[in-house]
This record gives C-alpha cells, sequence and structure tokens, in this order.
C-alpha cells in the first residue's frame, strides 16, 4: 500500500529519469549536429618527408620508389619540388595514372638518405551521378576492366569470399543495388579495430574471419565481394587531411569505387562506420578532406623491382643491392598547411 505522499516522490522520481533521459538525448543529438560538414575544397602545402636508413655502406645500390599525388578532375598539384642529395627523377607508371619519384644512388657511407617532397594540392569533393548510376544497363567487358574484375593477392573472389557474398544482399539485383547492399554489410559485420595483428594489409579473408581492421581491410573486403558478383571495383590510397589550419598525418586512409550506370562511384565504408550519421554520404560521395596518391594492389612498378609486386604503395618502397629494405628503416613524417584559395 501507497504511504501517504509516496505518490509525490514516485512523480518525482520518473520527471527526473525522464530530465536524465532527455539530456542524453540532446547531448547524443548535439554530437551529431557537432560533427563538421564534409569539406567540399582543400587547398594545402603538402610536405612528404622520408628517411631512408640503415643502409650498408658497403651496399653498391639504392633504389627506391616514392608515391606523387595522382592529377584528375578531383585533385589539382602544382609547385612539386625535391630536396634530396640523392638522383630524383619522376616516372609515369603504367596502370592507373600512378605516379612516383624513383631515387636512384650509390650507398652513401653515412648510411642514410634523406628525401623531402613539397607540392600544393587542391582537392574537391568527389560526387557521382546517382541517378546514373542506378542506370540498370549491361557491365563493361573487354581488357579495359580486366584488372578491376579479377583477383589480387589478398582480394580473393572465390571460395570463403562467395560464401560471405551469398549474405550480402540480392545477387540478382543492379549492379548500384548490390553495391549498396555489400557497402551496408560491410559496416555493418566490420569494426573500425587496429587491435591485434594482421589488420592493415587490405586482407580480405582476415577482415572475413575477424571483422575488424583499417580502411584497408574494410575495402578490400567491399572489393572482393563487389568483383566476385562480376561488379568492377578499385582501390585508392592517400593521407586524411585534418580539421586545423596545418597539422602533421599520423598515417593514410583509403577507399574504393564501383562501377555502374556507366561511372565509377565512390565509397568510403571505414568512414561511415566511423560517423554513422555520413553514412549515406559516404555511398556516392567523397569528401575533400584527403589527398589521393596511387590506385591499384599487387604493384608492378617503373623502373621494375627485383621483390615481389607491391601490396599497395603510399610509404617508399626501398632495394638495396635488389633486395627490400625492411620497413623499419624507412622513417616517414607527413605535414600540411591550408593555403588561401587562389
Amino acid at each position: 500500500m501507497a504511504t501517504p505522499g509516496s505518490h509525490k516522490y514516485l512523480l518525482v522520481a520518473v520527471a527526473f529519469a525522464l530530465t536524465i533521459v532527455n539530456v542524453d538525448l540532446l547531448s547524443a543529438n548535439a554530437q551529431t549536429q557537432s560533427a563538421p560538414p564534409p569539406a567540399k575544397v582543400r587547398q594545402v602545402e603538402f610536405t612528404y618527408h622520408t628517411d631512408i636508413t640503415g643502409i650498408d655502406p658497403k651496399a653498391h645500390r639504392v633504389e627506391a620508389w616514392i608515391p606523387l599525388p595522382r592529377e584528375d578532375r578531383f585533385q589539382q598539384v602544382s609547385a612539386i619540388s625535391f630536396d634530396s642529395p640523392a638522383h630524383i627523377e619522376v616516372v609515369n607508371q603504367p596502370h592507373g595514372g600512378n605516379r612516383i619519384a624513383h631515387l636512384s644512388a650509390a650507398a652513401p657511407p653515412s648510411g642514410s638518405i634523406p628525401v623531402t617532397i613539397h607540392f600544393k594540392v587542391q582537392r574537391i569533393e568527389e560526387s557521382a551521378n546517382m541517378a546514373k548510376a542506378q542506370a540498370n544497363i549491361p557491365e563493361p567487358t573487354g581488357r579495359a576492366f580486366d584488372s578491376y574484375l579479377g583477383p589480387d593477392r589478398l582480394v580473393p573472389i572465390d571460395g570463403q569470399i562467395k560464401l560471405v557474398s551469398a549474405k550480402a544482399g540480392d545477387a540478382d539485383g543492379t549492379p548500384y543495388g548490390q553495391a549498396q547492399a555489400i557497402y551496408d554489410y560491410v559496416i555493418a559485420n566490420m569494426s573500425y579495430d587496429k587491435s591485434g595483428k594482421g589488420w592493415g594489409r587490405g586482407d580480405a579473408i582476415y577482415a572475413c574471419n575477424v571483422k575488424k581492421g583499417n580502411c584497408t581491410d574494410f575495402h578490400s573486403l567491399f572489393i572482393a565481394i563487389a568483383r566476385s558478383r562480376g561488379i568492377p571495383a578499385r582501390f585508392t590510397i592517400g593521407f586524411p587531411l585534418g580539421s586545423p589550419s596545418a597539422g602533421q598525418i599520423p598515417g593514410y586512409h583509403c577507399w574504393a569505387e564501383f562501377y555502374a550506370g556507366g561511372q565509377w562511384v565512390p565509397v568510403d565504408a571505414s568512414e561511415a562506420w566511423k560517423h554513422p550519421q555520413l553514412r549515406q554520404y559516404y555511398f556516392g560521395h567523397l569528401d575533400a578532406d584527403r589527398v589521393a596518391f596511387t590506385m591499384g594492389r599487387d604493384l608492378e612498378l617503373k623502373p621494375r623491382q627485383s621483390g615481389e609486386p607491391v601490396n599497395f604503395l603510399i610509404y617508399p618502397y626501398v632495394e638495396v643491392d635488389g633486395k627490400p629494405l625492411p620497413k623499419e628503416q624507412i622513417k616517414n613524417q607527413f605535414e600540411y598547411r591550408e593555403v588561401a584559395s587562389q
């Protein structure tokens, strides 16, 4: 039986609880609303610095392949310059519109070669025509799309990928509809988590089994499933630009594109996972908060490296007398500074 005044205390308790809920909801909404909108244009001065260290002074030859920013309708590069005691030349690569700075030098007595690359870049938001992308037209055939339909060493398109593909929406839908289902599947089943070992290689099977990783793992799984269904898909890697006017960049960022309706449609599943309020945006758009460097996987470089094809190229690949230099001996630092629009 209720005691005198207990109804009053009950009403106060309920009101207090509702206040807490409302405060929590307002806080959540404030966090969502306070997320900065995706940038549409960025203009920065970028510095890519690397120190190639631990070179045996008795070695005969050092070669390095250092990625350079790509140029396309979303990104314009200017005022590129090099500072290094070694000889460097710019070499356009045979695939993907990539280009590299190729370094060739005798082994230095100091055992170290510094390289600094400066450039200016203007990046604009990438946006696909989603109405055209939804057109159900025949998928492309021919050798031009072979590399976007076949497997890579860490991105198979059969076996376990086929089994996973069966869980990702209707395989008989339009390429656009299938890609959207694959995108949703990857975000729902993956976690952005860089703990443990194995992440960061862009290993689609690792992503299937462990269900976590970084952007390379998210997008390798997306690309693997898309290609397993005959939807062309490709990989691009670069660097993220933070929101301040200047800063250091701790590491790379990558994304994917699929082909539908006669055009390439960008997706950024890992950013969508991190920012759920932008999930719809990152299917068909890329913000300007990035600088693109190289496209593709399993890269055979020009001049041809002696070692195996490079998984992906964002940090320098170095060989000393034809043998790959351990990554631990390549020290990198990346910085950017916002510049005023011209």
